[in-house]
């Protein structure tokens, strides 16, 4: 979809996603990398737990579907050569500190000059103006700021940090949108522009449920472990995941009209089947259940013969027997689950790639989507260390004599 353009990606960890969207969707992604590689090549894991460069899976994971160049953009030839490719560019990505890019004399205001329709993204932790622009920033520091760690973990208990950086892929898919925006614009217009991308900020908007339920309930989302509450007043909690046999499935007990859409009944009269249930579970009046005035009491109650079922039984039988009974559960996923799981399998959505310098092939997720007028398939593996030097800058008109230059003096 987006094959006529080229994206020059300047971008490390906080940014890779962003760069990883558009070349899904079919750019020409260049990730310029310093001379030796890009710093984000030494981020865990590692294939074989071999610390490398060239080995490292979080770089494989994101930066798919591009290619690579090394440049070095403090040296007065490589800002020179970053121009030329500019001229060749639609968009440009990059996640610098704040002020780092004027410093080079490659920020927007001058790379506007050399391509006026080029648009600049920019990703940053805390955006380009305000008393924080300058700060640094972790993973941990952003989630914090941006209200997602108050509302992660057990209300008995300080709050907790997804194991995995959420804030850059948030950060990075913000980014990914407000590029194709600014393009929208200069379809329109034919105008460039710079794209303003605070990390912080798109970790609000992806917490923005916190607001509706303090504007329609009054309840201020808090921490709330595995359960479900505050959403209709002050209810009981409704446990949201629950043990099985072998891991854990999704199941809530709601009240009234979406309790019975959610399979309240037929969960009961499974439950009745298994020699589980007693009168008050036979007997309850699923349609009168209110959420909003019931006791801790009664739902805890009901989760206790729901729970006893789900123990007897694995992912895979309560997911397929809820099908059946119209009952809507869910099994928790692990990364063997998903990889295995036929719908994804039934899409073609894993794809296998090469890798000649591991002399191994490796199982990737493919695109985010299909379209009937393009192929979305993969169509390249993670670069390796400028590994594409030689046919990008010869599109410049850089010989193999003056690229053989410019490497013994580092500025590629």
């Amino acid at each position: 979809m987006l094959s006529p353009y080229r994206v020059l990606d300047l971008t490390d960890e906080k940014g890779f996603l962003c760069g990883k969207i558009l070349a899904d969707l079919g750019a020409d992604v260049i990730k310029v990398e310093q001379p030796g590689g890009d710093h984000s090549r030494n981020l865990e894991p590692f294939y074989h737990n071999i610390p490398h460069p060239e080995r490292s899976l979080y770089w494989f994971a994101f930066n798919l579907n591009k290619r690579s160049i090394t440049l070095n953009l403090a040296t007065a030839d490589g800002k020179q050569i970053f121009k030329h490719l500019v001229q060749t560019a639609d968009f440009v990505i990059e996640s610098f500190p704040v002020g780092y890019m004027k410093k080079l004399g490659l920020d927007y205001s001058a790379i506007k000059v050399v391509k006026p329709s080029v648009v600049m993204t920019s990703i940053t932790p805390f955006g380009q103006r305000g008393p924080y622009k300058n700060y640094k920033a972790s993973d941990i520091t952003l989630v914090a700021m941006g209200g997602l760690l108050y509302i992660t973990g057990y209300p008995d208990r300080p709050p907790v940090r997804i194991s995995f950086p959420q804030s850059w892929l948030l950060a990075g898919s913000s980014a990914a949108s407000a590029t194709m925006t600014a393009h929208y614009y200069r379809q329109i217009t034919g105008e460039g522009q710079h794209v303003d991308v605070p990390i912080q900020a798109s970790i609000v908007w992806a917490i923005t449920n916190t607001i509706p339920l303090w504007e329609l309930n009054g309840v201020n989302l808090k921490r709330q472990g595995s359960v479900l509450s505050g959403r209709f007043g002050d209810s009981a909690t409704q446990h949201i995941i629950w043990p099985c046999q072998n891991g854990f499935i999704a199941y809530v007990i709601f009240g009234g009209r979406l309790g019975i859409s959610m399979g309240n009944q037929q969960l009961a009269k499974w439950i009745d089947e298994e020699g589980l249930a007693d009168n008050f579970l036979r007997n309850f009046d699923w349609a009168s259940y209110d959420l909003a005035i019931a006791t801790k009491e009664t739902q805890s109650r009901l989760e206790a013969y729901a729970e006893q079922l789900f123990l007897r039984h694995t992912k895979l039988e309560l997911y397929q027997e809820g099908l059946k009974r119209s009952i809507k559960i869910f099994p928790v996923y692990s990364p063997k689950d998903i990889v295995k799981d036929p719908q994804f399998q039934s899409r073609n959505f894993w794809v296998k790639l090469e890798h000649p310098e591991l002399n191994e092939t490796i199982t990737y997720p493919g695109a985010f989507f299909k379209s009937s007028e393009v192929d979305t398939s993969i169509l390249r593996k993670p670069p390796l260390i400028g590994e594409h030097n030689q046919e990008v800058y010869q599109e410049l008109g850089i010989s193999k004599a003056e690229l053989a230059q410019l490497k013994q003096a580092n500025i590629i």
